[in-house]
């Protein structure tokens, strides 16, 4: 009961995102926090588990604690310049409102890339083309993580407009911020690879650095437009000796005949 009541408290603040983060006190927001971590932590896990099953279950499993690491880390590695930065533009936030709204914007994007899970499965089990559901994920992630940039900027609109705890210059820092945000977690999911291997490929933790995001991502549409065959091997035109073929010497016989032939 308690689990699912703080489900539903972790969900409130998207029916009322401008004003949610401003009604907790202090003990509602390190519980509400921690929901949200093991939100994050659980829908990124499941939605990793699809991802990974087109290729087999240990890479289901390694592939949904990556996406887990990549969610988690990218916040831990933004958040502190995004923090400073406010401080010093002068936003009277306090580091628990802050991080409240951070994480709501996290977990709508979790949630939402988890509901088009079921479109995923319909994919993989019909056949779908490897370079086509990599380029599929990719655009999940990014609509998952504009309505998530969005909530965030939307809380901090109304800190500005109705609260005055939040300067009006601090919204257009956070728009810089985002842009920030979403470099680093594609650096760090670009790191992170593989999270979808094709089916004949062997399991591997980690691929070997090569190319980045932007040329694999043309490669897949280049690859999903007009498929390049693999090139076939040139056959070696040179004709194979074998013992029972070898030049023999002529025999006494085989002369005397020659001579005669003459």
């Amino acid at each position: 009961m308690k689990t699912f009541t703080g489900i539903r408290e972790v969900f409130k603040i998207f029916q009322n995102k401008e004003s949610y983060f401003s009604e907790i006190n202090r003990q509602q927001s390190n519980r509400l926090i921690i929901n949200q971590v093991l939100l994050i932590c659980g829908f990124a896990f499941l939605y990793g588990m699809v991802m990974g099953s087109y290729h087999s279950f240990l890479q289901s499993v390694v592939t949904g604690l990556k996406v887990i690491l990549l969610f988690i880390s990218t916040v831990i590695i933004c958040f502190p310049s995004f923090f400073i930065i406010q401080q010093v533009l002068g936003s009277k936030m306090s580091f628990r409102q802050m991080i409240v709204i951070v994480l709501s914007g996290v977990v709508l994007t979790a949630t939402i890339a988890l509901s088009f899970a079921p479109i995923v499965v319909v994919f993989q089990v019909t056949g779908g083309n490897y370079h086509f559901l990599q380029l599929l994920h990719v655009a999940i992630f990014v609509f998952a993580g504009i309505f998530g940039m969005r909530l965030m900027v939307d809380a901090l609109k109304y800190a500005c407009e109705n609260k005055s705890i939040y300067p009006q210059i601090g919204v257009t820092v956070f728009r810089i911020w985002i842009v920030i945000l979403a470099f680093v977690g594609i650096q760090l999911a670009w790191n992170l690879r593989p999270f979808l291997c094709e089916k004949q490929e062997e399991f591997k933790l980690f691929r070997k650095y090569e190319g980045n995001f932007y040329t694999a991502i043309v490669y897949s549409v280049e690859q999903l437009v007009a498929p390049k065959q693999p090139e076939k091997q040139e056959l070696n035109r040179t004709p194979a000796v074998y013992p029972d073929t070898a030049v023999k010497k002529p025999s006494g016989a085989d002369k005397i005949l020659n001579q005669i032939g003459k």
